[in-house]
């Protein structure tokens, strides 16, 4: 550990002033990852956890699920004509049809990213 600590007193006592490493930003997408190592594989899973490199792995395939669902939710929206102009006239149709294309497109990431 390179970074210098500090001290402070309390009463007699000189205490270490320490910062906890900062939170790993997981979301559904790094959760889901990390349920599949745990369970499907658990060598990779606990090199990972021993070496400290799976909260960053999670955090990095957990961002590349989400800008991979944006991606593919915009494109297939497209290729359905699925636009604004059908939420307008037809929310009902409109949101049964982007649920469709969103069931469809997480299935796609879930196999590429979270299951691979």
């Amino acid at each position: 550990m390179s970074e210098k600590l500090t001290y402070h007193w309390e009463g007699d006592y000189l205490i270490p002033d320490l910062i906890p490493p900062e939170s790993p930003q997981i979301g559904i997408w790094g959760e889901r990852r990390r349920r599949f190592l745990r369970t499907h594989q658990k060598p990779i899973y606990d090199a990972m956890l021993m070496s400290g490199t799976l909260n960053e792995h999670l955090e990095e395939v957990d961002q590349a699920a989400e800008e991979m669902l944006d991606r593919l939710l915009m494109q297939m929206a497209d290729c359905e004509g699925v636009a604004e102009q059908l939420k307008a006239e037809d929310q009902l149709t409109w949101a049964q049809r982007m649920n469709a294309i969103r069931a469809c497109a997480e299935r796609i990431v879930t196999s590429d990213l979270i299951n691979d």
